[in-house]
């Protein structure tokens, strides 16, 4: 599959030598010069199949465009894995002259008439054409692509679907370059004074932050992985009030960087774009292509849930407050007193020190587990290749073999937060997953953003750091394990509310006894967990439970609800203010992500009317663990072939409802989410 590519560029093969492509080859230049030439020759693919004289065919058509546009694609996984992962002026500069040009280029393709009749005419004859289950599933996944994409349309609404959907993605590019921009200009220095009580881990990463920005002693930025463990030791109110209101703010600040009328402008696109195909609302149109199918059965998951969470959160609120008021604190508890009481609370209860607990978690000892479930599991073998260069040093590369020793695909990951990346934690692949012309293996990477330490002290993780390792790892092992024959049916090019359970079940084996006692030893002494700690860690499981649930399901509500109405809110941030008086939002929690930075939902559509399928995941993945223990072993050899066939390997070559029912042998059982997190059923 090589050939296309290293005639187009060279640059972007991957040479068995190499094993990468070259990042340092590449200019911001080099990458507007080949979008362009690239995008030139797709559209040539493109217009010759669409104008062939030929009766249309499964090879002629659906194959011909899967086999189209790769040095495109290549050039756009090098470029995006740079936007996000080590950007800069340069590349910031060619996302926001890219981003819509490639828009309209994919508008050009899904809007040409030629094109979309003979994919129409192959589509209403597919049970005639003898077709094979995975090639039935292409053709009708491809078909209903271009509808949703407007091949429908007709007349002067062609051409304002395509408007909208350039616009969108220079607003998408927008949205995420500000809310990077506030992320990284953001550093609030600290006195010595302000460092009582901190843990050293901490201390050492404010060092740390502040040294990469070139100023002295420690600083406070708002990455995650030192704002919010700060906020839960920090002992200064006035200080804690002061980061948990830049934090939140993010995206909020007048100036060039406010996102607040370019959310508008999203969202009021986005509802013209749902009412030119025809569905009442945007939510309407995002949801008729998921498992869940309509909002209200979305909505109705939620409220179930919330209902149940406020509850408990509410509960947990006035035992914080009692706490606070017991040391002299007797203000009413506020949004950034939380996690400082959350931890006292937590401490007393359980004596867990989340500071001490750190010590048992060292990045590379986490990796390792990682690797280790999917040696057991999936018979995975992980060899580091340290003299490969991915895009940044801090990027390690490791060849993925199978138990039989043929190679899987190749694994980067990049885990240290860097002012040049954005916040978050991520899975992409610079080359996916498939077997036709030769086949191919996929190149997959994770990007974390974890606090980095000091030279020559390990990096220390905290457990939640730890879970989204094994999350993300769990998103790489769904490209890594694929198993189709077309790139467009392959690893995670799921449903969005499907493409949550590999990662978010993978969570559960972090605290599998036997991976704790070989993986968490303590990065001064070597002795593993104590089984106490081990016991007390599952016995705190849905510790504050409430609370994680409150701020996760309010985001995912109000991103509902601002898409499901058929008129977009004119006011936004009023409206945000307005569902959640409307849930009875607990005063002291504030939701997970604010609209102004909610990335998910507006740095692109991705995850627009879609947050919620973290939720709906949740109950798959509640519900596929329980597998594991009604079989009597979390690594029981026949339920993980049948999640390797069904679920991990399975990418997009079946509707993923009955996907799941084979590997579970029956629908999901919903209450598997409540046991989950601790709520009654």
């Amino acid at each position: 599959m090589e050939s296309q590519i290293e005639a187009f560029d060279p640059r972007l093969s991957f040479p068995e030598r190499q094993v990468l492509p070259d990042f340092a080859q590449w200019t911001p230049e080099d990458f507007a010069a080949a979008f362009e030439r690239a995008m030139e020759a797709h559209a040539g693919e493109i217009d010759a199949i669409a104008g062939s004289g030929t009766e249309p065919t499964f090879d002629n058509t659906i194959l011909a465009l899967e086999r189209a546009g790769r040095p495109l694609s290549r050039v756009a996984a090098l470029f995006f894995t740079l936007a996000g992962a080590h950007t800069n002026d340069g590349i910031q500069r060619v996302e926001r002259e890219v981003s819509p040009k490639l828009s309209r280029h994919g508008s050009r393709i899904s809007l040409n008439a030629a094109l979309f009749s003979r994919i129409d005419a192959l589509f209403e004859r597919r049970h005639e054409a003898g077709l094979g289950a995975e090639e039935l599933r292409l053709l009708e996944r491809t078909h209903a692509g271009f509808v949703r994409s407007g091949a429908r349309l007709e007349g002067d609404d062609r051409q304002r679907f395509a408007d909208i959907n350039a616009r969108l993605a220079e607003l998408g590019t927008r949205f995420s370059q500000n809310v990077l921009a506030d992320e990284s200009a953001y550093a609030r220095p600290v006195t010595d004074a302000d460092l009582a009580g901190l843990p050293a881990f901490l201390v050492s990463a404010m060092a740390d932050a502040a040294q990469e920005r070139g100023l002295a002693g420690h600083v406070v930025t708002l990455l995650r992985s030192i704002v919010v463990p700060f906020l839960t030791y920090c002992p200064n109110r006035a200080l804690r009030e002061e980061m948990f209101g830049a934090w939140t703010r993010r995206g909020e600040r007048e100036g060039g960087t406010d996102n607040r009328p370019v959310l508008a402008e999203i969202l009021q696109l986005r509802a013209e774009k749902a009412r030119l195909l025809g569905f009442r609302s945007f939510a309407d149109y995002k949801l008729d292509d998921t498992m869940a199918k309509t909002p209200d059965r979305v909505e109705a998951l939620l409220r179930r849930v919330w209902d149940k969470a406020r509850e408990r959160a509410d509960g947990d609120a006035r035992k914080l407050a009692a706490l606070a008021a017991s040391e002299g604190d007797n203000a009413p508890l506020g949004a950034a007193d939380w996690r400082f009481y959350a931890e006292k609370r937590r401490q007393a209860e359980f004596s867990i020190d989340e500071g001490a607990l750190k010590s048992f978690f060292q990045l590379d000892r986490m990796i390792d587990a990682a690797f280790d479930v999917a040696g057991r599991l999936f018979g995975l073998r992980f060899e580091p290749l340290p003299e490969v260069r991915a895009w940044h040093p801090d990027a390690r590369v490791w060849r993925v073999r199978d138990r039989d020793g043929t190679e899987r695909g190749i694994f980067i990951g990049d885990y240290f937060a860097r002012t040049s990346k954005r916040s978050g934690a991520w899975m992409s692949a610079l080359r996916s997953q498939a077997k036709i012309d030769g086949g191919q293996t996929p190149v997959i990477y994770n990007v974390c953003n974890f606090a980095k330490p000091a030279k020559g002290e390990p990096a220390l993780l905290s457990v939640d750091d730890a879970r989204t390792l094994f999350h993300e790892f769990g998103h790489a092992l769904h490209g890594l394990l694929s198993d189709v024959t077309y790139p467009s049916l392959a690893g995670t090019a799921v449903a969005r509310d499907f493409v949550e359970l590999p990662s978010q079940l993978y969570e559960h084996w972090l605290t599998v006894p036997a991976i704790l006692q070989r993986h968490a030893l303590h990065a001064e002494t070597g002795e593993p967990l104590p089984a106490a700690e081990m016991e007390k860690l599952e016995a705190a499981r849905t510790f504050d439970a409430g609370f994680d649930t409150v701020e996760f399901t309010a985001s995912a509500l109000v991103d509902l609800l601002f898409h499901r109405e058929a008129e977009a809110p004119s006011d936004p941030m009023a409206r945000e203010a307005e569902i959640l008086e409307g849930l009875g939002m607990p005063r002291a929690i504030v939701m997970r992500h604010r609209s102004p930075h909610f990335a998910h939902i507006f740095s692109g559509d991705g995850y627009s009317s879609g947050y919620y399928s973290y939720m709906w995941s949740e109950v798959l993945d509640a519900d596929a663990f329980e597998a594991f223990g009604e079989a009597g072993d979390p690594f029981d050899a026949q339920t993980a072939q049948r999640l390797r066939q069904f679920v991990y390997g399975a990418g997009n070559s079946e509707d993923p409802a009955i996907l799941y029912e084979r590997f579970r042998g029956r629908a999901p059982d919903p209450d598997a989410l409540m046991r989950k997190r601790g709520f009654a059923a």
